[in-house]
C-alpha cells in the first residue's frame, strides 16, 4: 500500500524573503511546515549567508520550477577589497590581506567593466556543484581541491552604487546575470584585477525572473500572520501554478478538446498557428465552465506544424487558475 503524503495538496508560488543564517534548504522546510503543504520546492539555492529572494514551490507548481531554476537573477552585494578568504565571503578562513586604501573610484569603475558581457567562471570550491556525485563543498570541508572547469555565463551588467575607500576599502554593486553566475567568484576576480583581492561581504538577491523581492514576504511575518491558526491563512500569498511559465503564450481549448489533451492526445486548435512556430511551448488552459469561472490550467503543450498542440507537463485535475 503506498505511503500517505503528509500535508495539503495546495498549488502555488511563495516569494520568500529570506533571511541571513539559514540554508535554503532549511527555509524551504520552514515554509512547507508553515503552510502545511505535501510537497515543496526550491528554484535555485541561495549561500546562508545570503539573503533576499527565494521563489519557493508547492505543489503541481513544483513541475515548472526549472523555468525559475533557468532565470535571469539580480544581485545587491557588497565586496570588501584588500582581504581574500577560502570561500570568497566573510565566512571563510582569511588566507591574505592587502591594503587597498590606493584603490580608487575610476580602478573600481574600470575593473567592474571587465567583467560585462559573456564571460567563463570557474565555480568555487564551496558550492553545490557536483564531482562523481559528490558536491564540492565536501570535498572543501575535507580540505581538498580539485580542478573546475570554467563555465560561460553572462553579466548583463554592474553598476557600481557606492564606493568608501580605505585599507579595507568597500564597494556596493548591482549586478544582473545569468543562471550559474557566482557572485564570490565575481568579486575575487574584482579583487585580482585590482591586485588587492576581495571578498563578498553581503548579498542580496533582488531580482528572479520576473520576481522581485519588493513582493516578497519573510518566515518572520509568516509565522506572525498564522499564529496559532490554520495553514489556510497563508494562502493568500500563493501565485498561480503556472506562475513559474507565465511568459511563455496561453492557449485556451474548448472542453472537448481540453479533454483529450489532458488524456495525452495532441489536438488540432486555429490558434496553433498564430502562438508560434513548430517545437514552441505554450501554456494551455481549458475554458470556463459552469463551475469555473476562469480558464483551469492543464499544463504546458508543444506546438507542431500541423496546427496541433501535444501535451509536454500536465498538471493534476484539480489545479485551479
Amino acid at each position: 500500500m503506498a505511503r500517505r503524503r503528509k500535508g495539503r495538496p495546495i498549488d502555488g508560488v511563495l516569494l520568500l524573503n529570506k533571511t541571513a543564517g539559514m540554508s535554503s534548504n532549511h527555509a524551504l522546510q520552514r515554509a512547507k511546515r508553515l503552510f502545511f503543504a505535501a510537497k515543496a520546492g526550491h528554484t535555485g539555492s541561495l549561500d546562508p549567508l545570503a539573503t533576499g529572494l527565494l521563489p519557493l514551490c508547492f505543489g503541481e507548481a513544483t513541475k515548472f520550477s526549472q523555468f525559475l531554476l533557468d532565470a535571469e537573477k539580480g544581485y545587491q552585494s557588497t565586496f570588501r577589497l584588500g582581504v581574500v578568504t577560502s570561500t570568497g565571503d566573510a565566512e571563510g578562513e582569511v588566507l591574505h590581506e592587502a591594503d587597498a586604501s590606493g584603490v580608487t573610484r575610476e580602478q573600481v569603475e574600470r575593473a567592474l567593466a571587465q567583467f560585462v558581457g559573456d564571460i567563463e567562471q570557474v565555480p568555487p570550491m564551496f558550492s553545490a556543484l557536483k564531482l562523481n556525485g559528490q558536491p564540492l563543498y565536501k570535498l572543501a570541508r575535507e580540505g581538498k581541491e580539485v580542478e573546475r572547469k570554467p563555465r560561460p555565463v553572462t553579466i548583463h551588467r554592474i553598476d557600481l552604487l557606492d564606493f568608501r575607500p580605505g585599507p579595507q576599502a568597500e564597494i556596493d554593486v548591482e549586478v544582473l546575470c545569468t543562471k550559474g553566475t557566482y557572485i564570490r567568484t565575481l568579486a575575487e576576480d574584482v579583487g585580482q584585477a585590482l591586485d588587492c583581492g576581495a571578498r563578498v561581504e553581503r548579498l542580496h538577491r533582488t531580482l528572479s525572473g520576473p520576481f522581485d523581492v519588493a513582493n516578497a514576504v519573510s518566515l518572520e511575518a509568516l509565522e506572525a500572520e498564522r499564529g496559532e491558526g490554520m495553514a489556510e491563512l497563508l494562502d493568500h500569498h500563493l501565485l498561480p501554478a503556472d506562475t513559474p511559465v507565465a511568459a511563455l503564450p496561453a492557449l485556451v481549448l474548448p472542453a472537448d478538446s481540453a479533454y483529450y489533451f489532458r488524456q495525452g492526445n495532441p489536438v488540432m486548435d486555429p490558434q496553433v498557428y498564430r502562438l508560434g512556430d513548430e517545437g514552441d511551448m505554450v501554456r494551455v488552459f481549458g475554458e470556463s465552465t459552469a463551475s469555473s469561472e476562469e480558464p483551469r490550467f492543464l499544463g504546458l503543450g508543444e506546438l507542431d506544424d500541423e496546427g496541433r498542440v501535444a501535451p509536454k507537463r500536465l498538471v493534476a485535475a484539480s489545479v485551479p487558475q
